[in-house]
């Protein structure tokens, strides 16, 4: 059994439940898993402290939650000792082409080239679409770029995007990987 650490930034909270879901596949895999906020992390979150650590933030505006890089930063000689996996949340991960996904795999890449981190596994996932959640403005600038992208705009409803046999596959594979380190 290996202790991991699945830590992440979410601004809506698909981030947290994608962490949430993967904290689970792990654990059901028979390892002990803490899982933070990177927000509001505990103290004394050092990376060393775990055998895997997977790192998932969300693109809002074009980039990563600043607070996730800075941890990666702050931390990225223990990530390059363990096994790591970078998990990007975003809306454009949830188009049908593959030409309108490509934004996803170039901001996660700039991520990386960012932080100068270089994790054993990446993934890019779907996000969803709060509507409920947002207030006036948001919602009307969340469906003007729905509308622009072919996408949900009945701001009624939420729309939830993630591919979650996806999300636990990684999962599993992640798991496989540090076992086969250990």
């Amino acid at each position: 059994m290996a202790r991991l650490l699945v830590c992440y930034g979410s601004t809506e909270g698909q981030t947290a439940t994608v962490a949430e879901r993967i904290s689970d596949v792990l654990a059901e895999r028979g390892h002990e898993v803490a899982l933070a906020n990177l927000k509001h992390p505990p103290d004394g979150l050092p990376p060393s402290d775990y055998d895997g650590v997977i790192v998932a933030a969300s693109i809002h505006a074009g980039s990563h939650q600043p607070y996730v890089a800075a941890f990666v930063r702050d931390h990225l000689e223990e990530l390059a000792r363990l096994p790591s996996a970078f998990v990007s949340v975003s809306l454009s991960a949830a188009h049908a082409d593959e030409a309108d996904r490509a934004p996803a795999g170039e901001m996660l890449e700039a991520f990386l080239d960012e932080t100068g981190w270089e994790p054993d596994e990446t993934l890019t996932v779907a996000g969803a679409l709060r509507y409920s959640q947002y207030g006036l403005l948001k919602r009307f600038a969340m469906k003007r770029i729905a509308g622009r992208a072919s996408g949900d705009t009945d701001t009624s409803r939420d729309y939830e995007y993630t591919d979650w046999d996806a999300v636990e596959a990684f999962a599993a594979g992640f798991a496989s990987l540090v076992d086969r380190e250990a």
